[in-house]
Formats: C-alpha cells, structure tokens, sequence
C-alpha cells in the first residue's frame, strides 16, 4: 500500500458513487443518497469545476444517545451501519492524549426504541471500536470523533452516506451500497483500490495516487500535485494546471490535460484517448496489436519505428508539426489516439503488456 501517516492511505474503497475533494470543511452531514464524493489534500479555494453540484444535507435530528470509550490511539473502527455515519479527529485540545471514541447517533423524535439493536462497544485485546446495527432507522445518523491515527473499517448497506474527514489512518476501508462517500483530507491522497461507477477526486497541491482505478467514469483532478495512476479501467478524466500525470496502463477511453506538466500514458486496451500538455511533453506508450487512427501534434513528433503505422501523414502549422495516419490499419472510426503539446515533444512508442509491468517494478 502506498500510505503512510503523512496522509491518506487507503487499502480498497468499493463504492457506489465517490466525490472527494481538497479545501473547504463540509458539514458533518453532508451527503445524501446518490450523490459522488470527493476527497481532498490542502486547504484553500477548489480547483475550478471542481465544485460540488448536489451535496443535499443528510437527516437532522436530535441526538438520541451518545457514548465515551476510553480507547488506545492506534485502534480500529470498525462499522457496520445501515444509516449515515460522519468520522472526524478528537479535538486535540479537550484531549490530548487521543485516547477517547466519542458517538453519538441522531435521529427523529421517538426514536430511541430503535437503538435497541445498535452495539457500541470496545475491545481492549484488538483496540477495536465496533459500532453495529441492523435494524437502525435508515434516516438516522451516527457521528463519531475517533483519534487521529485510527484506522477504518466501514461499511453502510442501502443508502446509507459515509464521510470522513481529516483522518490519518494506515488502513482504511470503505465500501457502500447506494449512498455517498465523501472524504477530506488534508494532506495526499494515495489509495490502493476505488471500485465503483462514478468517482471524483480533487486536490490543491498534495499527490494524488491510486494504484487500481475500476470505475464506469471517473473525474480526478490537481492543481499543483502530480497525478500517478496505476490500472485504470473504464472512462477516465485527469486534470492538472502544474503537475505531471502518469498512467502505467490504460484500459477505456482516457482524457488527460496539464497546463505545465508532463503526460506519460501506456494504452493497453483501447478506447478513444486525447492527451493534451499546454506548456509540457507527452509520451505515449501502446501496447503493439492496437488498432487506432493517430494524430499526433507538437513543437516536434517521434513516433518509434517500431510502431506500425501505414498512411502515415505529415503537415506543420503554426509552428509545429501534426502527424496522422492508420495503426494497424485501424479501420473503426471510433477508436483513435491523439496528443497535442504544442511547445512540446510528442513521443510515440511500442510497449508490450510485461514490459509495462517490469517497467512498473
């Protein structure tokens, strides 16, 4: 896993929509059921398009009960709720030391007969805090304030909401069925697995790194940290105004941009790709039996020799130079690479699938 308790490390996320995202605080109940999340790096005003469209406030209530357990700093939460759940830091000036988990569940008048099923208990042989319910009511929301070190094992059935915020943890796993996850964070953003059909990550200048990425559509964006992705599969957005975006393997349709960084991208499997580097260079990897119709744009072009490509095309505009032509004899309209840097280089290279592995290594 690529965490460490200077940020976010996250060990797998499975989720149903993802919107994450860098600066403001949100609400302790903002989320609400079918909505994407966010997760955040640094403080400060989001990246442009990056704001949040929906962010409808969960259920409000008043609190039906609340809890204290005196806990070591380096536990575990583990949840299994079918209902909202919001996690953030002990303050640390009430408590210095981290050692207290503090819950407390909210819900509609009245409603203290459902929390007949709910247990909120600690065990001191595991340092594990469990909070579990099956039979909770939907609406209602649970609020905990867990030390900063504590690692997450969470997961809400239905349309329950998740949001976590400002956590340090080594180990984290989230998972919902329908409802939201919504995770802030102060420093970079590294996660190992995000599955799930939308996710949206934003940052100011932390690094923002996933090393699998299965999801139908993803929206991932930096204003100054570099991008590093792993596996990606499905349809894909990077964007970054100051930092580099890499890609060891792509496998769908892929849209990258930075203003004045560099892209370097390895197409396994394709679908429509287009690549832009205002101010910087790409390179573009490829795996050798794709078909794709090329256009490939910059201060200067290399395509390896290597690469077959037939009806190859030269033309120079303001400066630069275009070349198209057919991979393959890539003959399905559809299917087409194009990278543009123009007061950059575009490199264009032939990458078998185990050379992107040792190359990984």
């Amino acid at each position: 896993m690529f965490a460490s308790r200077s940020g976010w490390g996250l060990d797998c996320l499975r989720l149903g929509h993802l919107r994450v995202w860098a600066g403001d605080a949100v609400g302790p109940r903002a989320c609400g059921a079918g909505q994407a999340r966010r997760y955040g790096s640094r403080g400060g005003k989001r990246p442009p398009g990056s704001e949040p469209q929906d962010s409808p406030p969960g259920p409000a209530g008043e609190t039906l009960r609340e809890w204290v357990l005196p806990v070591s700093p380096f536990g575990r939460l583990l949840a299994r709720l079918p209902c909202h759940l919001a996690v953030r830091p002990l303050d640390p000036l009430t408590y210095p030391d981290a050692d207290r988990v503090l819950v407390a569940v909210s819900g509609e008048e009245g409603g203290a007969q459902a929390l007949a099923g709910l247990q909120v208990k600690y065990d001191v042989a595991v340092e594990e805090v469990a909070i579990e319910s099956d039979t909770l009511d939907p609406q209602a929301s649970v609020e905990v304030q867990a030390p900063l070190k504590f690692d997450l094992n969470i997961k809400s059935s239905g349309s329950g909401c998740i949001k976590v915020q400002n956590i340090e943890c080594d180990n984290c796993k989230i998972e919902t069925d329908q409802g939201t996850s919504i995770l802030q964070s102060v420093k970079t953003v590294t996660v190992d697995k995000l599955q799930g059909s939308s996710v949206n990550i934003s940052t100011e200048d932390g690094l923002l790194k996933a090393k699998y990425l299965y999801t139908e559509s993803s929206f991932l964006s930096s204003a100054a940290g570099d991008i590093t992705l792993g596996s990606v599969h499905g349809n894909i957005t990077l964007q970054s105004k100051m930092g580099n975006i890499t890609v060891d393997s792509s496998s769908g349709c892929l849209k990258a941009s930075t203003h004045q960084g560099a892209l370097d991208v390895y197409v396994s499997q394709l679908g429509n790709v287009e690549l832009k580097s205002h101010e910087g260079s790409i390179l573009v990897k490829v795996a050798p039996s794709l078909q794709a119709h090329l256009q490939l744009s910059g201060k200067e072009v290399d395509v390896n020799s290597e690469v077959h490509v037939q009806e190859m095309a030269e033309a120079h505009k303001d400066g630069g130079v275009i070349i198209t032509g057919l991979m393959n004899q890539g003959n399905k309209p559809e299917k087409w690479i194009k990278a543009d840097a123009p007061k950059g280089t575009v490199r264009f290279r032939s990458q078998s699938w185990f050379q992107s592995l040792k190359l990984q290594d």
